[in-house]
């Protein structure tokens, strides 16, 4: 047990902490609970969402216990942190379908059997709760002036902030007092955006019960460009195969900017880190090697050896120009058949029926400022008619940019 927190630390994991060296003498004596909270507002998790599993896991092989809550009730409402306008408020069915996912995304980084870690959904104690009664045991130990001095806040009475997002804090803290009288829960964890209402929870445990917890948060982690971590050209990278293939999911992290790969190592994979400080030691070209182990290990890790073995072949065979089609069968692709091609069809809604391009318009901006390629081609015409004449070994190979490829695979 004892090191986690030095683990977590080396890593890169922690930001603020309410008291680190009173947490760090509890985890050197006893198996401590740390919990994280996840609203169900979308069918998958991307990753994003994924530095808290990340720490979260680390601290289960240091023999401590995770404990996911997944947020059935607080997703009726919506957190106000970090947004710049109200969520969507959800239905209960979709509630529930994408609890499911988090599910799914959870168990690649946590090992639930055996007790090891717990999952609880927040609505079990939330959904009927009496208002009257919440005001009074709960709302009675908030100000309203300290809660409007909290970064999440303010941010948003400039847009407006709604009263049913105001109850958010309350209700994230009650959750933390929950778990801490029923499951011993002394730490929770989130993003750094997150840190009002975590050390609001603290607060309210030791008034209501006098017992000690702590508030732990991790950074929010941008790209070295300045873009959000876990986005894309195309959009999030869901860990969902049906909503980002392995491919995709591959692509994005063998991408990274130079600057992020060895920061990325050490947040987003298990290698040890005497290894991760050897892949910094590379320079020039030779800093693809550590993207490629990057993206592999992200990729075993979501997905499995068998989708990360054929994605790295896949890329491999993509970025040589060479290579059969059975290294190539992890890149994205779509079935057309010859017929359909020999009556020729515009580039523009070639691309734009691809994942490489949302519309037409986008695929527009991507031949005229010469980012468009088949079959290593450069094709710089709009008007540019593809037919069967462009179709090698069965398929024809359309490219993006520098990186990005998908495939039309034509049929007799």
């Amino acid at each position: 047990m004892s090191g986690a927190l030095e683990e977590l630390e080396k890593r890169g994991f922690v930001q603020q902490c309410s008291d680190l060296e009173s947490l760090r003498e509890l985890m050197n004596r006893e198996r401590v609970s740390f919990y994280v909270g996840v609203d169900p507002t979308a069918r998958s998790l991307h990753i994003g969402h994924m530095v808290p599993f990340y720490a979260l896991a680390h601290l289960q092989r240091h023999g401590h216990r995770p404990i996911l809550v997944v947020g059935g009730g607080t997703g009726m409402i919506g957190d106000p942190s970090g947004k710049t306008e109200m969520r969507k408020i959800l239905s209960i069915e979709e509630i529930r379908k994408n609890e499911e996912g988090i599910k799914y995304g959870a168990s690649k980084l946590i090992d639930f059997s055996e007790g090891k870690a717990l999952m609880v959904n927040n609505y079990d104690w939330l959904g009927d709760l009496n208002y009257i009664e919440f005001l009074r045991d709960i709302g009675r130990h908030f100000s309203v002036n300290r809660m409007l001095s909290f970064e999440a806040y303010k941010q948003r009475l400039e847009k407006g902030l709604s009263f049913i997002e105001f109850n958010y804090m309350l209700l994230q803290s009650y959750d933390f007092l929950i778990l801490n009288r029923e499951y011993d829960c002394k730490v929770q964890v989130g993003g750094d955006d997150q840190w009002g209402n975590i050390l609001s929870g603290v607060e309210l445990i030791r008034r209501m019960d006098g017992n000690e917890a702590y508030a732990l948060t991790f950074p929010l982690v941008t790209r070295a460009d300045g873009k959000k971590m876990g986005k894309s050209e195309r959009g999030a990278i869901f860990l969902d195969p049906e909503l980002c293939s392995p491919y995709e999911f591959y692509q994005y992290w063998r991408n990274v900017n130079d600057a992020d790969v060895i920061r990325f190592l050490k947040m987003f994979t298990f290698l040890d880190l005497e290894e991760i400080e050897e892949l910094g030691k590379l320079e020039g070209q030779e800093i693809n090697k550590a993207k490629e182990r990057l993206a592999y290990e992200q990729t075993v890790i979501i997905h499995g050896k068998e989708e990360a073995d054929k994605a790295m072949e896949a890329a491999r065979a993509a970025f040589s120009g060479n290579g059969g089609t059975d290294n190539r069968d992890a890149i994205p692709s779509i079935e057309m058949t010859s017929q359909e091609l020999g009556k020729g069809i515009n580039v523009l809604e070639l691309y734009s029926m691809t994942h490489l391009c949302s519309s037409k318009g986008e695929a527009r901006r991507l031949v005229i400022q010469g980012g468009a390629r088949i079959n290593e081609d450069k094709i710089d015409d709009i008007e540019k008619v593809i037919d069967d004449s462009f179709v090698e070994d069965g398929e024809i190979l359309l490219r993006a940019g520098k990186k990005r490829y998908f495939r039309i695979i034509v049929k007799e």
